[in-house]
């Protein structure tokens, strides 16, 4: 899959995949941190959380400009490791106030801007010489899949550590407590009969003290979430040793270095307007489909938390435990290379050892688990990345079928594609939620009816193809049309557009206490269809600037 590509790509993509393990390390906890240490309500949460996610990827068109200004795209992006750096560390450090968070909240969307968009812009300058031209789309995919390994160990790094520290102040996890805890010492009116069952429960013991429980179960609670931005520090200085060391295979795709000629190409004044223009009206669609794919880390996540199952079957266990889901992961894949024609016997002889032996060591490890297993909201986070990875192969595999057949879609219509998924993976999501009780109705402790975890997953899993669909495609779209000049700036807009739509995230919050669920689902399913249809109106106008 990488013998053909350039060798930046392989570095670039092991910088991302450090970086994107630190960020998705803290995005799949900082809903959940802010209510639980500060006590704030998922509106207010949810308002940091799209405004942050907003900064991430706003910063990146300021990026984009400050490297097309100074001419210093490399520098640019190690700038940003080492602001994001500072950031997470700031966060790790306990004890501060909501102001302290929200600064260095700030710092890290700053270090963001600076690296993120630049990345993806030296990954499309690899692809210019014509011999790796054809292979830009898959670069995208593959560079891809990078973000998404970090991202799938992420939320299981998060909880890991969060749990690994309340066990050892000789405490159990209950996601409902700190919201609880935190009514209690603000002198609300909540279930006394219900709270003293749950912390005597995670104590182990019979709890006397309820006030004195709330206060050590806030502090105990957000601290483990400190240790867990601790980690996402030190996976900012992996991928800062990878990008310093490995820093000469990189130099190819630095547009200022590259021959003079090259970075000097002029388009006529009605050329860059059209493409400007293209990019603008692709811009504007990635909007809606931001808004609703970052559910995730919000509404998405309070689904999990109040509507599903806590509790489910040690074997469904096995794709909550990611040392399981691996194994499972890994059998499937050797099945693969068993049964596919093109492999050799000795790859077959290989494939079928490695998966016997994934498949004993997952039986061992399932033998281990409780006949009922407690999930926690954060691990549903994982199932996008790890979708992310298995399949990318697959997509990859797939665009390449359809290549030599000459009938792989457009770049535009593979982004239509993606929003029409979207919008499939909300109407998923509604047919469990139609009888489900309101968010505002149903108190503290999540709703008393509970719906099966596969309807999420599900949910995921289509949410998932849409991206490979729309968002690789998109940086690689931005790469190829963008004007010379302007490329880092283009990257940085392609992501200031994901920031505008992360600002909107909010909105599934902000409706999170005032509709039925079914209802908060259906505006997403509205405007990621809309969008979709506004990009097959304009599909010709897309593919002709394409080429």
């Amino acid at each position: 899959m990488l013998k053909e590509h350039p060798k930046g790509l392989l570095v670039a993509f092991f910088a991302n995949m450090g970086e994107r393990f630190g960020f998705y390390t803290m995005m799949a906890i900082l809903v959940l941190f802010l209510q639980a240490k500060y006590g704030l309500s998922p509106k207010d949460a949810g308002t940091i959380y799209s405004t942050f996610y907003f900064a991430i990827y706003g910063l990146a068109l300021v990026g984009g400009i400050l490297a097309d200004a100074t001419r210093r795209l490399m520098t640019t992006i190690l700038a940003g490791l080492i602001i994001m750096f500072l950031g997470y560390t700031l966060m790790a450090i306990p004890g501060f106030g909501l102001t302290v968070t929200l600064i260095a909240l700030g710092i890290i969307a700053f270090g963001n801007g600076l690296f993120k968009g630049n990345l993806q812009a030296l990954v499309g300058n690899l692809y210019d010489p014509p011999q790796y031209a054809h292979l830009r789309d898959r670069a995208f995919n593959i560079f891809y899949m990078g973000i998404n390994i970090g991202a799938f160990f992420a939320p299981s790094a998060a909880t890991g550590v969060r749990n690994w520290w309340l066990k050892i102040h000789h405490l159990g996890y209950d996601a409902n407590l700190p919201q609880m805890a935190h009514d209690l010492l603000k002198g609300e009116k909540i279930d006394m009969t219900l709270f003293q069952s749950l912390a005597d429960k995670v104590a182990g013991h019979h709890v006397t003290d309820l006030t004195a429980f709330a206060q050590q179960y806030i502090d105990v609670f957000s601290h483990g979430y400190h240790l867990a931005f601790g980690v996402a520090a030190v996976s900012m200085v992996f991928s800062l040793l990878i990008y310093l060391a490995f820093s000469k295979q990189l130099k190819p795709g630095d547009f200022y270095k590259k021959d003079k000629k090259v970075s000097d190409e002029e388009l006529s004044p009605e050329e860059t307007r059209e493409r400007l223009v293209t990019l603008g009206l692709v811009f504007l669609v990635v909007i809606f489909f931001w808004m609703a794919f970052h559910q995730n880390g919000l509404t998405l996540t309070f689904f999990a938390r109040d509507y599903t199952r806590e509790f489910v079957s040690k074997w469904t266990y096995i794709l909550f435990d990611i040392r399981t889901f691996l194994l499972l992961i890994t059998a499937i894949i050797g099945i693969i290379y068993i049964v596919r024609k093109k492999s050799s016997v000795t790859t077959r002889v290989i494939w079928a050892v490695i998966t016997v032996l994934s498949i004993w060591l997952m039986l061992r490890l399932v033998n281990t688990f409780e006949p009922k297993m407690r999930i926690e909201p954060e691990k549903f986070l994982h199932f996008n990345p790890i979708f992310i990875v298995f399949l990318t192969p697959v997509v990859v595999w797939f665009f390449e079928w359809l290549a030599k057949r000459g009938k792989e879609p457009s770049t535009p219509k593979k982004i239509a594609i993606g929003m029409f998924l979207a919008s499939l993976a909300y109407v998923i999501l509604i047919i469990p939620s139609v009888n489900l009780p309101a968010p505002k109705v149903i108190g503290d402790h999540g709703s008393p009816v509970r719906v099966s975890e596969y309807w999420l997953i599900s949910t995921y899993l289509t949410l998932t193809i849409a991206e490979l669909f729309l968002s690789p495609m998109g940086i690689s779209f931005v790469s190829k049309v963008a004007p010379p000049k302007l490329k880092g700036s283009m990257q940085g807009a392609w992501l200031g557009a994901t920031a505008i739509g992360n600002l909107f995230t909010q909105v599934g919050s902000y409706f999170w206490e005032k509709l039925e669920v079914w209802q908060v689902w259906a505006i997403f399913v509205t405007v990621t269809a809309v969008s979709g249809l506004f990009i097959v109106s304009i599909l010709k106008k897309l593919e002709k600037v394409a080429g």
